[in-house]
């Protein structure tokens, strides 16, 4: 089971440098997920470690060892693209058969990893078929079931579900995760946008913003104790709510944050006062916003469906050790979640 571990790891292309000095250890056998806004490097970074890219400065060592200069075909990775790579004359057998065919396997050797890969996947029915006859979730699976078949020692998923509406989404993320589950000794690393498929399929997740490591850590590490004012913003939805000027200050600080479901709508001496102006009955919840004077309104999570309409006068409260603050550089102040 290799271990990577990238350190001082930069990335230029010309003048623009795409990653700043990453130090970042992968431990075997682990689900680590890239996450962060567009720009921020994480598909660059996938990569570097998958060697389509090469590294400008630091080290990339795997097991111990340097492997910068290794071929991609050697570093044992498999990489799972956003856009499928299916070959469309090809049909599923032979798309999931095509790099074992290019290695001079005997023909019962392909068929047994092809079929076995398939049979994992829920493909067997399909592998007479082309591309075009299938479903994106389909597709991709067999994406999945081509890296699968090579035998990777680290599989490299480059926003595979961006292209799937969202209930395939959520049927494919869980399909990745039962691929993780059947396979604990391989390591994988995911990059998306989607903060729900990082929060839900990953053991840790590297959050990078311009270029650079902001935190790593547990999703519940991240979204209980995140480090930076960004990552406190970043992880959570609806995104945590952060307030700064007066009603900030009254606390101590630069800005406060806190998440809409630690927030209680009460029938008076809450934290705040103020009114509703706009709600979004979900069905199971209902997002409430309120106008409390600041320069946003505090979006409130309420269960069920909210009896609030726009323009009630109400009072929010905090639940104690839930408020967050932060100095005037993002930074986390010593008496967070006193409150």
């Amino acid at each position: 089971m290799p271990e990577l571990k990238l350190t001082n790891v930069s990335k230029r292309f010309g003048h623009v440098e795409v990653l700043k000095n990453i130090d970042l250890e992968i431990i075997s056998g682990e689900f680590m997920v890239f996450v962060g806004p567009s720009g921020s490097g994480k598909s660059t970074l996938l990569r570097c470690i998958a060697g389509l890219e090469d590294i400008t400065e630091g080290t990339l060592e795997m097991d111990g060892e340097v492997i910068n200069e290794r071929a991609p075909s050697r570093r044992g990775v498999a990489m799972v693209f956003q856009s499928y790579a299916l070959y469309p004359h090809m049909n599923v057998f032979d798309n999931m058969a095509y790099a074992l065919k290019l290695q001079n396997l005997p023909k019962a050797v392909i068929r047994q990893k092809v079929e076995a890969a398939a049979a994992k996947l829920q493909l067997t029915p399909y592998l007479q078929r082309l591309p075009k006859q299938l479903s994106g979730g389909q597709r991709q699976r067999v994406a999945i079931g081509r890296a699968i078949v090579r035998d990777p020692q680290i599989f490299l998923f480059d926003e595979p579900l961006s292209n799937l509406d969202a209930g395939l989404r959520v049927q494919t993320r869980i399909e990745i995760a039962a691929l993780h589950t059947s396979m604990p000794d391989v390591t994988m690393i995911y990059v998306t946008h989607d903060q729900v498929e990082a929060m839900t399929l990953a053991d840790r997740i590297c959050i990078l913003r311009d270029g650079m490591v902001e935190q790593v850590g547990t999703p519940l590490e991240l979204y209980e104790n995140p480090q930076t004012l960004f990552v406190a913003g970043f992880i959570g939805s609806p995104r945590m709510n952060l307030i700064s000027g007066p009603v900030a200050e009254a606390f101590g600080a630069h800005t406060i944050g806190v998440r809409s479901e630690h927030l209680d709508i009460v029938s008076s001496g809450g934290t705040w006062d103020g009114a509703v102006i706009h709600t979004e009955n979900l069905g199971s919840d209902t997002y409430v916003y309120v106008n409390i004077g600041a320069s946003e309104p505090l979006v409130v999570r309420v269960n069920g469906v909210s009896r609030f309409k726009t323009g009630d006068k109400v009072s929010v409260a905090t639940q104690k050790g839930k408020l967050y603050t932060f100095d005037k550089d993002g930074k986390p102040l010593a008496s967070q979640r006193d409150f």
